[in-house]
């Protein structure tokens, strides 16, 4: 639980995970959607719904450390432009950020405030949302393969026994965990959110597998907040 957390949020202070950090990542998900869930409860009762979605916003960068975030615009910069493979996994390590990087992170913000402007403010629906995305983390670790041939972030769950038993737990316990929050928000918006969240962690693992064939720990940020965002806009919809 100590590694989940260290490693998914600036809480714990820095920690090497292993691959039994796997089983919490839903758990620190749905943490983190709770504590969102909250600010934004409150926020809404003292500011406009406007300012209290971009307190929530600002909330999530800082409580995830920007780790996601930072994911997101090193794999638009590297999976968007047409380049080599080799290439890709280069610029997706620079640090520096590109037109790509910023234009993703400027439309992916955008979003996430007007979504949560539009919605009333629900602390399940957060806790549900974050945690089917950590799930999604957890288990694509393990199902799908590492694009890098030498060591990065991402690389410490693939060493070591245990990592698909974590994996499938963490995975198990987030899909079953974010169904009841969402059915606990709303049925049948619930359920298409779900289904809307699901859809988009499988498109952006497609699209990366087919552009550096398998994942990284960029992509797995990447695959977390458009996942995120994918479902708050859903969630936002006129049910």
């Amino acid at each position: 639980m100590r590694q989940a957390l260290a490693f998914l949020t600036p809480i714990g202070g820095a920690r090497e995970p292993s691959p039994r950090a796997l089983a919490w990542f839903p758990v620190v998900g749905a943490f983190v959607g709770a504590l969102l869930g909250v600010i934004w409860w409150a926020s809404s009762r003292a500011w406009p719904v406007g300012l209290a979605a971009a307190i929530v916003v600002a909330a999530d960068l800082a409580v995830t450390g920007m780790l996601h975030f930072d994911g997101l615009l090193d794999s638009a910069d590297g999976l968007l432009p047409h380049m080599s493979h080799d290439r890709r996994l280069q610029v997706m390590r620079d640090p520096s950020v590109g037109a790509f990087g910023v234009a993703a992170g400027a439309v992916v913000l955008l979003l996430r405030w007007s979504a949560l402007a539009a919605t009333r403010p629900s602390v399940v629906l957060l806790i549900g949302i974050w945690a089917v995305s950590r799930a999604a983390m957890a288990v694509t670790s393990v199902v799908m393969p590492y694009a890098r041939s030498e060591g990065g972030l991402a690389s410490s769950f693939l060493a070591g026994s245990g990592a698909h038993a974590s994996a499938v737990a963490g995975g198990l316990l987030g899909l079953a965990g974010g169904l009841a929050c969402l059915l606990a928000w709303r049925v049948g918006p619930g359920l298409a959110v779900l289904g809307a969240q699901i859809f988009a962690v499988l498109a952006v693992l497609a699209f990366a597998k087919r552009r550096i064939g398998g994942f990284t720990g960029d992509v797995l940020g990447a695959m977390g907040i458009i996942s995120e965002t994918v479902a708050l806009v859903v969630a936002a919809a006129k049910w």
